[in-house]
């Protein structure tokens, strides 16, 4: 292969990541508090045991979004070149350790990594980081090939990137204060939740239990799906040396269905599922709020004046007496954040159509 193919493949290299990058971090900047709650996840008990650090996982969320634009950008510009190369591989190295360890020990399903645009399973997000990974590595061994730009064209490099770090500031902010301004989850404006749901019943995924059996005689292990547990009479029969280790029993897909969100979304108020009321009335009001303890008693009454007037209102939350001046209804807190980015917050059905989603104070 001849030098000239070889600088137009680093090239081609080079924008490509550049532009991963980028993309990655634009969704994210689109919905920062969608990828907070995302490091709330890894910051939880269950996975690093860092909880001192989920009040502050707005500011890492921000933080990691505008680094990863800012290095992205660079790359592409060509600006500091070896630096943002260095910076990446670091940046794709700690990445890598978190999504390996989310795969392994299965405790973050979605990294996160594209937002709500891309959902990628663990072990996706692993192999794209070291895909990404070991183009940087290339890049690095190729910088000899890499001709600096010149001074009008680094001049140029620096503004584009200054303008448009501007414009990612733009969408954080609204992300953050208002709602996201492009909206990639299942819950946007226009989706019709009944629609929804009938897709979901219509295709649902399928899924096998296994068991691990135990001969204790022998010693002999072996494992059986459920529908092979129940057609071996062997198995199972009074006298059976077969033991089902139930600490090893699994659950396997078979085949997988429609997936949405939306399968999450069930409300109960006073230990019914009113889920079906609500998607059937012509006209509702939700007062969402996935954090009840955080909110003030006045905060809570100036959201239930926001809302009371309308004729049917529920206010939603992860606890059955958050409200006093309407009625309750609880939904599971994380069903409620994956629809809900401000706390409190408002959503209007019609028939079960999404018609309007804000923060309460921007409500009317």
């Amino acid at each position: 292969m001849n030098e000239t193919i070889k600088k137009g493949l680093t090239e081609t290299l080079r924008i490509f990541l550049a532009v991963v990058f980028i993309a990655s971090g634009f969704v994210k900047a689109v919905d920062p508090v969608g990828f907070s709650f995302k490091l709330e996840e890894y910051f939880s008990p269950s996975v690093f045991n860092l909880e001192f650090l989920s009040s502050y996982a707005l500011v890492f969320a921000v933080f990691v979004v505008m680094l990863e634009l800012l290095l992205g950008l660079a790359l592409l510009f060509k600006l500091e070149y070896q630096k943002v190369l260095l910076a990446l591989i670091v940046l794709c190295i700690f990445f890598g350790f978190l999504t390996f360890y989310s795969a392994y020990f299965n405790v973050v399903t979605d990294c996160g990594c594209f937002g709500d645009a891309l959902k990628l399973t663990p072990w996706q997000s692993f192999i794209k980081d070291l895909v990404l990974l070991v183009g940087l590595v290339i890049l690095w061994f190729r910088q000899s090939n890499f001709k600096s730009p010149t001074i009008p064209s680094r001049r140029a490099g620096i503004w584009g990137v200054g303008i448009l770090m501007l414009i990612a500031s733009y969408f954080i902010y609204m992300g953050i204060y208002s709602e996201p301004l492009i909206d990639f989850r299942s819950y946007k404006i226009g989706t019709d939740l009944v629609v929804e749901r009938n897709k979901l019943n219509q295709n649902p995924s399928q899924y096998k239990t296994v068991y691990t059996l135990l001969n204790p005689t022998t010693n002999e292990t072996k494992e059986v799906d459920q529908d092979e547990y129940v057609a071996t009479k062997a198995l199972w029969e009074e006298g059976t040396p077969w033991v089902i280790q139930d600490e090893l029993t699994r659950t396997e897909l078979v085949k997988q269905g429609y997936q949405s969100e939306i399968s999450k979304f069930k409300i109960e108020a006073d230990g019914m599922d009113i889920t079906e009321d609500i998607l059937s009335a012509s006209h509702v009001v939700l007062l969402f709020s996935y954090d009840p303890k955080s909110l003030t008693t006045e905060q809570i009454a100036q959201a239930e004046r926001k809302v009371r007037a309308n004729p049917l209102v529920f206010g939603v939350s992860t606890a059955s007496n958050t409200f006093s001046k309407i009625k309750n209804a609880t939904m599971d807190g994380t069903a409620i954040k994956t629809i809900a980015r401000s706390n409190p917050f408002v959503m209007v059905l019609q028939k079960g159509k999404i018609i309007r989603k804000v923060p309460v104070y921007e409500y009317q």
